[in-house]
């Protein structure tokens, strides 16, 4: 599907007369052998191009310094001609001769294993995303998990994630789905489906969850074709963002960190324990309670920004760390003080606003069966 949805992204780039220029990688494990010798000689090209830039960079700066020590009044400025010598010129010219290619350049960084029969190639050979010059969507496939010590990608997976403008997560299902959750807390937008527990989660909490970064498929009520078309859309949509329009944006996604704080997702899981206790013995609890209302608070969703573009928290905007804030004051939390935190000898049930061990009711006086022993009680 993401495959798909970057042929037809390169499609509309191109009908659009776009300039811009989409890199997208593919980071997942295969079997290899070794990397490639493109790969190699791309990485040794790209460092001493780097070399000779420095090299270069600083002899001018040296020739800046000397020639404005000998500056008098009426002196003309020093131009370019005088700041790159020959020499410079030469040493340059032969790195970018140096980066020039007979062919198209690679798309996978490492030799596979019956690369015939692996699927993310044959996807890319079935829409044709070559890497030629023409196309605006290039295409890069890492087959191996990130680490600093790769000499093609020599970076972690958070310093990778950083930098990047988008994730693009669109499994089918995903019981949670911690890549998008990832992406959310480092401030980096990115697109996932309403099958994953993360995508679910936050349409459930935010109204427009696209101005915050977080773009949700409709992999539910669509089909493949459609979601697809969504996925575009979405891609496209981001691409034709300035900018200052992605650093709000992303400004906006890392304030939904507090949504994934520990003292909130604690809580959801003491809820489905709670929810699997009542269906496990429903005659453990009374039947005026609510079985929905375990932890007492306010229901609402987070609303769309102020601004548009959104800009920065601005003077009395609400944002979702404020939003957290308010609505574990209103559910009686302190931010130090979470339940889960007290040690045992400590734990009084009476502030718990709701049961932590079942109470079984009192059998009646016809019941045929003894009250049942719970939590070793």
């Amino acid at each position: 599907m993401f495959i798909e949805s970057l042929a037809r992204l390169n499609h509309r780039l191109k009908s659009a007369g776009s300039k811009m220029t989409v890199v997208a990688f593919i980071i997942m494990p295969a079997q290899t052998t070794s990397l490639t010798v493109e790969a190699l000689k791309g990485q040794a090209v790209i460092k001493s191009l780097r070399d000779t830039s420095v090299m270069i960079e600083q002899s001018i700066g040296r020739r800046i310094f000397e020639r404005s020590l000998k500056w008098h009044e009426g002196d003309p400025m020093p131009d370019e001609k005088e700041l790159i010598s020959g020499q410079d010129r030469v040493l340059l010219r032969r790195r970018l001769f140096a980066m020039k290619r007979t062919g198209l350049p690679p798309i996978v960084t490492h030799n596979m294993v019956n690369d015939s029969e692996d699927p993310v190639l044959n996807q890319i050979r079935r829409v044709q995303l070559f890497n030629h010059p023409s196309d605006r969507v290039k295409v890069v496939f890492h087959p191996e998990f990130l680490n600093s010590a790769n000499p093609v990608l020599p970076l972690d997976y958070d310093d990778f994630v950083r930098g990047c403008h988008l994730g693009v997560f669109a499994s089918y299902y995903e019981p949670w789905g911690y890549t998008p959750a990832e992406c959310t807390v480092m401030g980096v937008p990115s697109i996932t489906t309403n099958l994953s527990g993360f995508g679910c989660y936050m349409e459930e909490l935010i109204e427009n969850s696209t101005d915050y970064g977080i773009y949700i498929v409709d992999r539910r009520t669509k089909g493949v074709d459609d979601s697809v078309n969504q996925l575009t859309s979405h891609m496209y949509d981001f691409c034709a963002k300035s900018r200052r329009q992605r650093i709000n944006q992303r400004n906006r996604t890392e304030r939904l960190s507090d949504l994934l704080d520990w003292k909130r997702m604690g809580l959801e899981y003491v809820k489905a324990r709670q929810l699997a206790l009542r269906r496990a013995y429903p005659n453990s609890f009374s039947d005026d309670e609510d079985p929905e209302d375990f932890i007492p608070g306010v229901e609402q969703k987070i609303s769309r920004p102020f601004s548009v573009p959104g800009s920065p928290r601005a003077s009395g905007m609400m944002t979702p760390g404020d939003f957290a804030s308010l609505q574990e004051g209103r559910e009686g939390l302190s931010t130090e003080d979470y339940v889960a935190w007290k040690l045992p000898a400590e734990e009084d049930a009476e502030e718990y606003p709701f049961p932590l061990t079942l109470r079984t009711k009192q059998a009646g006086v016809g019941s045929p069966l003894p009250p049942a022993a719970l939590n070793g009680n």
